[in-house]
Parts: C-alpha cells; sequence; structure tokens
C-alpha cells in the first residue's frame, strides 16, 4: 500500500488516471443524484452508447485521433440521442423506457457499423479507436485530465448555481412548472449537464461503463440520508474514492482494466450501502422491524393481561 500511494504521488501515469477517474467520479455523482431522483437512470448508459457514432464520424472527417475532436464528435452524436429521445416521448406514445433503448439500440448499432467500416480500411490511424467502447484509462495524458477538470468544474459551477432549481424539478417538476420556472427548459439543460459527464467519461470508461459513473455512486448515497444536499457530497466522494481505489489496483496488475475496476469498486461500495447505508439500509430496516414486531407482541399480550385481570374482577 505504501507502494502504491508513492507512486500515486510520483509517477507521471498512475497520478493522471488517479485525478481523471477521481474528477470523473464527483462530476458523475453529483449529476447522478439528479438522474436518479428523476427517474432517468438509464438516460446515461443511452447516452454512453449514443456517443459511439459520434466518434466515428469524427475520425472519419479530421482523419486523426485528436482527443478534442473526437469527443466534440462524441458530445454532438450524444446530444443528438437526448434531443431524440425528447422527441419521440413528448411527440408519440411511446414511453421514455422504450425511447432510451430504441436510443441506444439505433446508436450503438450505427457506431458499431462505422467502427467495424474503418477498421477494414487502410487508414492506420485507425488503431485503438475501438477502446472508446470499453475505455482506456491508462492512455490519459495531462492534457486530458486539464481538459476533464475545466469540463467538471464548468458542470459543478452550474449545478451550483442552479441548485435550487434543480432540486425542484427532480422533485415536483409540476410545482415548478406552476410557480413560473421554465422546468421544461431546466430539464434540457440538465440533460446537458449529463452529456457532458458523459463525455468526458468515455476515454476512461468507454461508451459501455460510463453510466456506472452517474448511477452507482448516486444509488449508494441515497442509502444513508434523504437530504439531497448530503446526497449530493457523499455521491460524489462515493464516486472519486472508487476512482482512485481502482487506479491504484490496476496499477498494481497490468493485466487488470482500470475502467472495469472502478465500476466493481463502485458496485462494492453500493452494496455496503444496501446493507448498512444509515437512512435505507436493509440491516438498520431489519433490525427496526423486529424491534417493532416485539413492542407490537408486548403491546398485545399487556392488552390481554389486563382483560383477563378486569374480566376476573367482574
Amino acid at each position: 500500500m505504501v507502494d502504491l500511494l508513492r507512486e500515486l504521488l510520483f509517477d507521471y501515469t498512475l497520478r493522471n488516471v488517479a485525478l481523471g477517474t477521481a474528477i470523473l467520479g464527483v462530476a458523475g455523482g453529483v449529476l447522478g443524484c439528479f438522474a436518479v431522483l428523476r427517474r432517468q437512470a438509464l438516460l446515461g448508459d443511452a447516452l454512453g452508447h449514443a456517443t459511439l457514432p459520434g466518434v466515428c464520424v469524427a475520425f472519419m472527417l479530421s482523419g486523426a485521433k485528436t482527443p478534442a475532436v473526437l469527443l466534440a464528435g462524441a458530445a454532438i452524436s450524444a446530444g443528438l440521442g437526448a434531443l431524440l429521445i425528447l422527441a419521440v416521448v413528448r411527440g408519440t406514445r411511446i414511453k421514455q423506457d422504450a425511447a432510451l433503448g430504441i436510443v441506444l439500440s439505433v446508436f450503438f448499432g450505427a457506431g458499431t457499423v462505422l467502427l467495424t467500416y474503418i477498421a477494414g480500411t487502410s487508414d492506420s490511424g485507425q488503431a485503438g479507436l475501438n477502446y472508446f467502447i470499453f475505455g482506456q484509462a491508462a492512455g490519459i495524458v495531462r492534457e486530458d485530465v486539464v481538459t476533464i477538470g475545466f469540463l467538471a468544474a464548468a458542470v459543478l459551477v452550474m449545478v451550483a448555481l442552479l441548485f435550487k432549481e434543480f432540486k425542484l424539478i427532480s422533485f415536483d417538476p409540476e410545482f415548478a412548472a406552476s410557480i413560473g420556472y421554465p422546468a421544461g427548459r431546466l430539464g434540457v439543460l440538465l440533460t446537458a449537464l449529463i452529456v457532458v459527464v458523459i463525455v468526458i467519461g468515455i476515454q476512461t470508461l468507454g461508451a459501455i461503463l460510463v453510466a456506472a459513473a452517474l448511477i452507482i455512486p448516486a444509488a449508494a448515497a441515497r442509502q444513508w440520508t434523504d437530504r439531497l444536499s448530503t446526497m449530493v457530497f457523499v455521491s460524489a466522494l462515493f464516486g472519486a474514492a472508487s476512482g482512485v481505489a481502482g487506479s491504484l489496483v490496476s496499477a498494481s496488475d497490468q493485466n487488470l482494466p482500470t475502467g472495469p475496476l472502478v465500476v466493481l469498486f463502485a458496485t462494492g461500495v453500493l452494496i455496503l450501502s444496501l446493507l448498512v447505508g444509515a437512512r435505507h439500509g436493509f440491516l438498520w430496516g431489519w433490525i427496526g422491524d423486529r424491534r417493532n414486531r416485539r413492542a407490537a407482541i408486548g403491546r398485545a399480550a399487556a392488552g390481554a393481561h389486563d382483560g383477563t385481570q378486569r374480566g376476573g374482577t367482574i
């Protein structure tokens, strides 16, 4: 452990990977709270898959694997996916879960076809492009960390400025609209911020696993509190801790990929939270139920005893 901590401080690659995944964990944890509360947990999964055709098209147009260009293509593609989901839900009788499944399948299928086509060309520059499917955290450099940090900071500032509004539309969008808040536009803005988090996460976790950075820390934090501000803080903490832990374990064995390890650590935190979470943990709920049953049995026994005493007196 001491050697790993020393590497974390002085090893260039590990430091970049740990910082990148930790920043992603914070941003994903914060935005994930609103997605979970709005019952849009699958939105991140759909938009994550929707980034793949954008990456492929950006590469085909630019002919280079410049990260900024590829991420811009991913953002445009995910944005189109989000708009398509909203259009389908509002303009047809198709429910949101079905719209999410449609966008996920169609966009990821198109991305897979484009990726296969690119792989069949003679362009040697396409090598490694498929890392956007599963992620390649080890390939993060300092410039990537700066980009991730800048975009994550912009997202967090926006959330801080509009925290009250986002909180209101997450719990009661109808009431928010009735008192004059632009609930629809706020929902679109919140979705756009989720798109930003997904885009900065596909390099590390990939299009398939990036949704985990949104869903798992928020679901774990929900077991500890009923206050949104506390939930946001705890979720960000869980996300950052999972990112650093996954990076450290990955550095100890080159055969272990960073992205899946980050997800597994986050899943471990979720399981622990489901068991012993201070507010909604299974263990405390089970203990409370047993205590209530014993109290109910005691009251029933006491009532029966009192009834017997009164009957004997009469």
